[in-house]
């Protein structure tokens, strides 16, 4: 073990301050539930973009970009697309804004402004929140599971086992730790909501910045007095029909590495990607924290910008970090410790690994901070997503309507300690990060995308065809892997879609439409644009004044063109961490070219 007491007490500094502002917003957040869930929206823009990012900037998900980098190159820039990423510009582009007028707490009371108050309205609602806590409770363990693979790095077993009174499973023993740091965050989440949220990942994200701007620096002072050794395509974003690299005479594990990702087909999971990403984008944010941020923001205009600056912010400080431990695990592979458990070779501690040998003291501890904190961010956003959807949606809706203060608030406290405990509970059966990941992000999040694409863009959609359609996906979603154990989860996502589509077809066509009233509140709120014809026709009778929403061919250009833009915060900062003058020069003309277009074309033109 090689952290000093400088570094325990960085950590330790650190794990009591976000405490402490829990503490000292405890009783501001529990003025009433919209104090509590959105800051009573009332916070910045800026401040709730820069909260989303440092949640975004989770641990397990960085720890899974520097091992892509470390195999894939620059061609690992588009596999975030699985999430997928390219979410955050359909967000900035439109889609925050149509979500932050509807005025309301949490993505399932948004069902009511959409189908009404029906039983139809009541089984949508019904399902949003089972989706919403069964993907909180994947989200919470997929961190859980991460963070305590990293810290068992820094804190062998051996240093600790003599000094605690029961045994422990060496297979367990990342999940000991998880639930040590998670307790540091159920604290300042439940406590202080979401004022504490964004304030602590206020210090969070100063402190990642500050971590990842040292470690580029590091592995480019390394790079400069020594030769990268990596295959031919390497270095090139670019691809063909496949990915045709081979690690064999440079670290020939790594071949074995790509086989198990079946990652070979690359033109075929990008198209997979491009698809899947499209329609996952348009169908607007999951019930989590990038929507709690959405809907705390104050006004529909500031959701947009906030969701813009979260890709401005995230982006080159994150991959500053990813690129500079991919560069560092791959100047010194062979001193990296990357076996775990029974002899398994497990590339997914690069990043912990790399830190335990390169960091000096007190750089040490900055890091592990900031990591730590990378997790705090992504577990108290989560949380606070699972706490407003029991509490607004199921507790409040459904068992109590006029529960006293004291209520809600034990309410929101109980609520969340329980998710953590079925969270933990879940990650003690979770294999590894990336098959959460896989399973989170291709077949959890297939059975949502019909359901939530037609729910924008299309008036005959009714609150019965939302629920079978979820219900139709989500099932097989549940089931799948199960049946299928050797298929990576994007490979069934279009069977997914597609049972998926068939029950919002037949839910919506076998039952009456939704009514009227409803419809038309909706079509006059949110003002999307789509197949909306037949309810504008009757506003227009009612109001011969009102315009519909004609900005689709602008939103689709922007959309484009900020991809190509979000493409390049990517891109950049690993380049600059390689040090490779041409593409450095080629990445900053691009963003800056689409960010004037962006300025004219969006932000110019963004409206309540």
């Amino acid at each position: 073990m090689k952290m000093t007491w400088l570094d325990f007490t960085i950590i330790i500094v650190y794990l009591l301050s976000i405490s402490l502002i829990g503490v000292f917003l405890k009783k501001r957040a529990s003025k009433n539930l919209s104090s509590y869930l959105l800051g009573g929206n009332q916070l910045p823009w800026y401040l709730l973009g820069l909260s989303n990012a440092s949640g975004m900037f989770d641990i397990s998900g960085t720890m899974w970009l520097v091992t892509i980098l470390f195999v894939y190159g620059l061609k690992s820039i588009w596999l975030p697309w699985l999430w997928p990423t390219f979410n955050q510009i359909f967000l900035m582009v439109f889609l925050s804004a149509w979500l932050r007028r509807s005025n309301v707490t949490t993505g399932a009371q948004w069902i009511g402004t959409r189908f009404g108050n029906g039983r139809d309205a009541t089984l949508s609602h019904t399902i949003v929140v089972v989706f919403a806590l069964i993907s909180c409770l994947g989200f919470l363990a997929y961190g859980f599971v991460g963070l305590g693979k990293f810290i068992e790095i820094f804190i062998p077993w051996e240093v600790v086992a003599p000094h605690i009174p029961f045994e422990v499973n060496p297979a367990y023993v990342p999940h000991l730790y998880g639930i040590l740091f998670t307790i540091f965050a159920v604290f300042y989440t439940v406590l202080g909501g979401m004022t504490s949220i964004v304030l602590a990942d206020l210090v969070q994200y100063i402190i990642m910045t500050v971590a990842s701007v040292l470690i580029a620096i590091i592995a480019m002072k390394a790079l400069a007095t020594q030769t990268l050794v990596v295959p031919d395509g390497w270095l090139n974003p670019f691809f063909g029909w496949t990915l045709n690299m081979d690690w064999k005479n440079i670290i020939a594990e790594v071949n074995t590495k790509i086989a198990g990702d079946q990652f070979n087909l690359f033109t075929i999971i990008m198209m997979l990607m491009l698809f899947k990403g499209v329609l996952a984008s348009a169908a607007g944010p999951a019930p989590n924290y990038d929507m709690q941020k959405i809907l705390a923001t104050r006004s529909p205009r500031e959701a947009g910008m906030m969701s813009g600056f979260v890709s401005v912010i995230l982006m080159p400080v994150r991959y500053l970090m990813i690129a500079g431990f991919a560069v560092l695990g791959l100047l010194y592979y062979d001193r990296l410790d990357l076996i775990v458990g029974a002899g398994r070779l497990d590339f997914e501690q690069i990043l912990p690994s790399a830190i335990s040998e390169f960091a000096p003291a007190g750089l040490m501890g900055v890091l592990l901070a900031g990591l730590i904190a990378a997790f705090m961010g992504t577990f108290s956003g989560t949380l606070n997503a699972a706490q407003a959807y029991i509490v607004n949606d199921l507790y409040l809706k459904y068992l109590k309507p006029k529960a006293s203060h004291l209520q809600v608030q034990f309410m929101s406290y109980s609520s969340g300690i329980l998710m953590v405990v079925v969270s933990i509970v879940l990650g003690f059966f979770a294999q590894d990060v990336n098959s959460l990941l896989q399973w989170i992000v291709s077949a959890l999040y297939g059975s949502y995308v019909a359901s939530n694409v037609l729910k924008w863009y299309w008036w005959r959609f009714n609150g019965y065809g939302y629920f079978w359609g979820m219900l139709a996906g989500l099932v097989p979603a549940l089931i799948f892997p199960l049946i299928f154990k050797q298929t990576l989860e994007l490979y069934y996502f279009p069977l997914l879609l597609l049972i998926s589509v068939m029950g919002c077809y037949l839910g919506s066509y076998l039952s009456k439409p939704t009514e009227e009233k409803v419809l038309i509140d909706f079509y006059k709120t949110v003002r999307p644009w789509g197949f909306w014809r037949p309810i504008y026709e009757k506003i227009k009778v009612q109001e011969p004044g009102f315009e519909r929403n004609t900005s689709f061919k602008r939103d689709a250009v922007n959309v484009v063109v900020g991809t190509v833009w979000q493409t390049g915060l990517v891109a950049l900062p690993i380049y600059v961490v390689l040090m490779k003058t041409g593409p450095i020069v080629i990445c900053a003309a691009v963003i800056l070219a689409t960010s004037i277009f962006l300025k004219k074309n969006w932000l110019d033109k963004l409206q309540d």
